[in-house]
């Protein structure tokens, strides 16, 4: 291995990979949510958006590129916490805080659960909006707003929905912040604004996908 790319597999540089690419996750989510709030402009504009996306010929390659993103950020994290554990079997259990205040949280310390939670919700999305439901509308487009409706219909669904969602904010609560922290970019006049800022960009995330998934519930996209 190139004395290179030797320099990922330090400490240093797993937390640069894991910043980076739960960075290029995160701006995923943010494009992500922005085209599904066109949903509520109606299924005329939400289906044409999903044509011309699902018929871009680049979305293969950029999915991809997102999946092999994933998988880093997934194999880098679980690589660093099984390190940290060897090193300190014991520390996690009677660690006490003292001095400066810490960020520890319980988003912080779930952080394994919640992505746990999170891939297995991946699957199961995956499956429910990309090979479930297979709805076309008279034209023969993908009638995607209407399969949303249908999926959205359920409550367990909806409920199941919502609290990933409320998962997904805490993870990316400590998450954003965290991956500034490793990519180095603090300091005391712009710490408190990165932490501020991600916790923002959480709330949004997470509130957004709430909204959408529970005003297709309640209206049915006006059925």
């Amino acid at each position: 291995m190139s004395s290179r790319l030797r320099v990922f597999d330090t400490s240093v540089g797993t937390k640069v990979l894991i910043g980076l690419s739960g960075l290029a996750l995160i701006l995923y989510l943010l494009i992500h949510i922005a085209g599904n709030a066109l949903v509520l402009l109606g299924p005329a504009i939400y289906n044409r958006y999903a044509h011309a996306l699902m018929s871009n010929p680049l979305i293969p390659i950029v999915e991809v590129g997102l999946a092999l993103v994933l998988v880093l950020h997934i194999y880098k994290t679980v690589s660093m916490y099984a390190a940290n554990r060897q090193a300190r079997p014991t520390s996690y259990a009677v660690k006490k805080y003292a001095g400066a205040p810490s960020r520890k949280s319980l988003a912080s310390s779930t952080m394994i659960v919640s992505g746990v939670w999170l891939l297995v919700f991946l699957i199961v999305h995956v499956k429910a909006f990309r090979f479930g439901l297979q709805i076309d509308t008279p034209e023969g487009l993908h009638d995607l707003y209407r399969i949303e409706m249908e999926i959205f219909s359920h409550p367990l669904t909806v409920a199941f929905y919502v609290l990933t969602m409320a998962i997904v904010g805490a993870h990316l609560w400590h998450g954003i912040s965290s991956a500034f922290q490793s990519l180095g970019l603090e300091n005391a006049r712009w710490t408190p604004r990165l932490l501020a800022l991600g916790k923002t960009v959480a709330v949004l995330i997470a509130a957004g996908f709430i909204v959408i998934a529970l005003w297709a519930h309640l209206t049915g996209g006006g059925r």
